[in-house]
């Protein structure tokens, strides 16, 4: 079955949840800086985590599970800047996919009206960057607090419309994420700890805004039909998790040339065709096993791990501990 709901409503459903809150730092109300409330229980089941770090930035943290697929039908809206990092779920703006293993770029400005739908198959988890503007020019702006070119996309006004748009998440951003969730420490510490995290994925992706605008001045885009091959390319990868074709046969299946495909893919996606593959086998992974009762050998033949020792070896890594930033009872 299928929710729907009005931007307005499903506020107001936020709204009400809200009033659950609960401090985890301080009875002092001026230094409430973690604060935790229920997802709206007749939506689902879960929790949000909203920690403040510093006047201008913050974490969120989103784990909940859905009853039903939601679609929430958009109206405009001030956009504030921020990136998004998808853990696990699936959810969409208006048919765009936003999946496990990619972030999202989002500029300060007006945000048109999206359609927005979310779907019940896996847990959602979701960590949020946010900060004001002036806090990105402290860091990156000049002596008269301008940011360089590539990153004044990230800046506008509320009268103008906001830029955002997708990437993958790399290796060290998925693993400074994790490390978010699975922080040791209380109080001050925590905080401290919590905020250098938030200043690395800052650091990772103002350097990847940079490249990626870079390339956009040295790179001819790409041509439609090109980039249309590209994306189909990607599809034939996912749909063959289990025997990938080699280079060779997957340029001649889009009909490109190796070096057009392999150009073409890290232009589009940011990484190899088989580091993508590497990425997505190992995110479809992490979701079988804490979503499905499969043993560690199925689900390696399941995402196309044909060494089963390898596998075992990431399995006890970092990346594959379950998540301990949200309390238990999200989990459940």
């Amino acid at each position: 079955m299928t929710i729907t709901v009005s931007e307005q409503a499903y506020n107001e459903l936020f709204q009400e949840a809200e009033e659950t809150t609960t401090y985890l730092t301080a009875r002092d109300q001026s230094n409430q800086w973690d604060s935790i409330c229920e997802y709206p229980p007749t939506l689902g089941q879960g929790l949000i985590r909203r920690i403040r770090l510093r006047e201008g930035i913050w974490l969120s943290i989103y784990d909940y599970q859905l009853h039903d697929d939601l679609v929430i039908g958009g109206s405009d809206y001030f956009q504030e800047m921020g990136f998004s990092f998808f853990l696990q779920g699936e959810y969409s703006y208006d048919d765009m996919p936003h999946e496990a293993g990619q972030h999202l770029v989002c500029g300060s400005g007006n945000e048109a009206a999206a359609v927005r739908k979310e779907f019940t198959k896996l847990r959602f988890l979701q960590i949020d960057v946010g900060l004001q503007p002036g806090v990105l020019r402290s860091f990156m702006g000049n002596d008269s607090g301008e940011l360089p070119p590539e990153l004044q996309h990230l800046v506008h006004s509320p009268e103008q419309p906001s830029n955002w748009h997708l990437g993958t998440t790399t290796p060290v951003m998925q693993s400074i994420a994790r490390q978010i969730l699975q922080c040791p420490y209380q109080g001050i510490s925590r905080r401290i700890d919590l905020e250098s995290k938030a200043l690395q994925l800052l650091a990772l992706q103002v350097e990847q805004e940079i490249e990626l605008h870079t390339e956009r001045r040295t790179i001819s885009p790409l041509k439609s039909g090109t980039l249309e091959r590209i994306y189909y390319a990607r599809e034939i990868l996912l749909r063959h998790l289990d025997c990938p074709p080699s280079l060779s046969g997957l340029a001649q299946q889009v009909k490109l040339n190796e070096y057009t495909l392999k150009q073409g893919f890290h232009q589009v996606f940011g990484t190899t065709v088989f580091g993508y593959l590497h990425e997505y086998r190992l995110e479809q992974a992490r979701q079988l096993l804490l979503a499905e009762d499969m043993k560690t050998s199925e689900v390696a033949q399941a995402v196309g791990f044909a060494n089963r020792g390898y596998f075992a070896a990431l399995f006890r890594a970092e990346i594959w501990t379950q998540p301990e930033g949200i309390p238990e009872a999200a989990n459940k």
